[in-house]
């Protein structure tokens, strides 16, 4: 019922993806309890003493000491949550979720009818990164929405298990916008240790201010007592801050690094007089909790130490505002072809990096370049800037970071059937979503080419393709290319059903195989569920890169999208299957 061990179309998922928190307080509990947490105390009051448990090994933060008379004297009883919120302002747990700027939120119901346990389950168990650019863009619209909550399971809870998947994809403003949208005293257990994350994820220990004392009064790990360290010193209270840090780095070396970084940012606030030296000597692994301390205080993480880490940190690191443009240009490239940074995005970037006058090295020869490309009089030269900028990628996906790059420049050059490179332009425009501009080169590429597959997928409207134009496009292009062009047309409905069996069998494209995956998205397109064919698609996508994406998955995700009321996004991963596919 819930596909679990079902033979996906791309790789296979795990229960628990790697977690970038030190052990003892790094990933949600697999079954947390349902029940809301109590509302904050009216008197602050020292949470009870927790025996330090075995250090699983050297990267743990590990459990809260004893605290003692560290809190300050409890004052007299006030109930405050009256004064807190009226009743009109407070959010519902019915409905969770935020708008982004620019983009149609999904449909409250946009999982229609789904078991909330269901889709617990897949959540929990989707693997980031997904291959697609695409789907990765339309599962995170999905998460994000205010959505209704399903039965079965807790708002709370729903709400951090679609945080928990945004910050696997590296989305770590979408995840933290889904957790402030639930108010604190309706916080779960699982949704306190993912707040955690989010706040860590977007390098603004503050976050956790608001949490922190409830936080430690349920979760007795160290991770929270050094939190309510850093937010009293960040409150201007440096005598309570460093009772509270000396008891939570009881058992733990004066040299310990995860310590170090959380009395930095205590010593940033009123009062601090705290300097404290980081050294990232003999540090052989990048944390949630290093890189966003080490963020927040302005501590440079060394390069090296990323390769430790999943993607997901790259991609924080290329939306933290508190990371210089240049630093963050290349993690920006690797953000937008996994969709979390935009053509507008990456372009709006190396402008800044362009109007340093002190910026040197490799970004501002990019941004001088992309400069180059808007603005040269000269068709001919702008489309020569955007060339260069094409071959300094060595890799299929930098190579595909540079389309997104240049996507605006190359819808500005003339449809002219005398440039050179039309088939690329045409894909750049394409991997940012420009299908306007690049249908006006219909008339300038010729069929069977890459050009006109690209068209032919892009073109919304229903007429159907020739198949004779299929053939002669197969017969130029390698098998897997023709493979997901084939599954693209047919998932659009662009070929007659006779041409798509015909074609299916000329290109070893099995559209007609069925198992749970296929079933259930199949199915979820009839009935509407937008949500839920996203977070299907998305399943059968989670995969480093479109290697190991099948063109029978890529078949059913188009139609299913298609069905749903997605023909824009169905269009836009199908194109982009032939763009990256070898």
């Amino acid at each position: 019922m819930l596909l679990a061990g079902v033979a996906m179309p791309a790789i296979g998922q795990q229960d628990k993806p790697e977690s970038l928190l030190p052990p003892g307080f790094d990933q949600p509990a697999p079954t947390p309890a349902p029940v809301p947490a109590p509302s904050r105390p009216a008197e602050a009051v020292a949470p009870p003493p927790v025996v330090a448990a075995p250090l699983p090994d050297d990267l743990a933060i590990g459990n809260v000491a004893d605290l003692g008379n560290a809190q300050e004297a409890a004052p007299a009883p006030i109930d405050l949550s009256q004064y807190e919120l009226p009743d009109y302002a407070r959010h519902s747990l019915a409905r969770v979720g935020a708008f982004a700027a620019g983009n149609a939120a999904f449909p409250a119901d946009a999982f229609g009818a789904a078991d909330g346990r269901v889709l617990g389950t897949l959540l929990r168990r989707l693997n980031a990164p997904i291959a697609s650019r695409w789907a990765s863009i339309v599962l995170r619209r999905a998460l994000m929405s205010p959505l209704d909550t399903p039965s079965h399971i807790n708002g709370a809870d729903f709400a951090a298990e679609r945080a928990w998947v945004l910050l696997r994809m590296g989305e770590a403003t979408a995840a933290r916008a889904v957790v402030n949208d639930v108010d604190t005293d309706n916080y779960t257990t699982l949704l306190y240790q993912v707040a955690m994350q989010a706040g860590l994820a977007t390098g603004d220990p503050a976050a956790f201010c608001p949490i922190a004392d409830d936080g430690a009064a349920i979760i007795h790990q160290r991770g929270w007592a050094l939190a309510q360290a850093m937010c009293k010193g960040l409150a201007g209270k440096p005598s309570e801050a460093g009772q509270l840090l000396g008891a939570a780095r009881q058992g733990t070396s004066a040299s310990d690094i995860d310590n170090l970084l959380a009395e930095k940012v205590l010593g940033t606030g009123a009062q601090g007089r705290r300097a404290v030296t980081i050294e990232w000597a003999g540090v052989t692994r990048l944390t949630a909790w290093r890189w966003g301390l080490a963020t927040a205080t302005g501590v440079e993480v060394p390069a090296e130490l990323y390769a430790t880490a999943g993607p997901q940190v790259r991609y924080w690191q290329a939306l933290s505002p508190s990371i210089a443009p240049a630093a963050r240009a290349q993690a920006a490239e690797l953000a937008a072809t996994s969709g979390v940074f935009s053509n507008a995005g990456l372009v709006d970037l190396y402008g800044e990096i362009d109007a340093d006058s002190e910026a040197n090295g490799p970004e501002a020869g990019i941004a001088r370049d992309l400069r180059t490309a808007y603005t040269d009089g000269d068709v001919g030269g702008r489309v020569k800037a955007i060339q260069g900028l094409w071959d300094e990628a060595t890799t299929p996906r930098t190579q595909y970071a540079r389309l997104i790059l240049t996507a605006r420049a190359a819808s500005w050059i003339p449809a002219s059937s005398n440039v050179s490179v039309p088939d690329r332009l045409i894909a750049s425009m394409l991997s940012a979503g420009y299908d306007g501009p690049a249908m006006e080169w219909r008339g300038a590429v010729k069929s069977g080419s890459e050009g006109w597959a690209l068209l032919a997928l892009a073109d919304p409207a229903t007429s159907p393709v020739s198949y004779g134009d299929f053939e002669g496009y197969r017969g130029a292009a390698s098998p897997r290319k023709a493979q997901m062009l084939l599954a693209g047309l047919a998932g659009l409905g662009r070929l007659s059903p006779s041409d798509a069996q015909r074609g299916a069998q000329a290109a070893d494209v099995r559209i007609g195989g069925a198992n749970a995956w296929t079933s259930a998205i199949d199915a979820a397109g009839r009935r509407g569920d937008p949500g839920m064919v996203a977070l299907l698609a998305a399943v059968g996508m989670q995969a480093p890169n479109w290697d190991y994406v099948t063109p029978e998955a890529l078949f059913h995700i188009v139609a299913a999208m298609r069905a749903a009321g997605m023909g824009n996004y169905a269009r836009m991963i199908a194109i982009e299957a032939v763009t990256r596919t070898a």
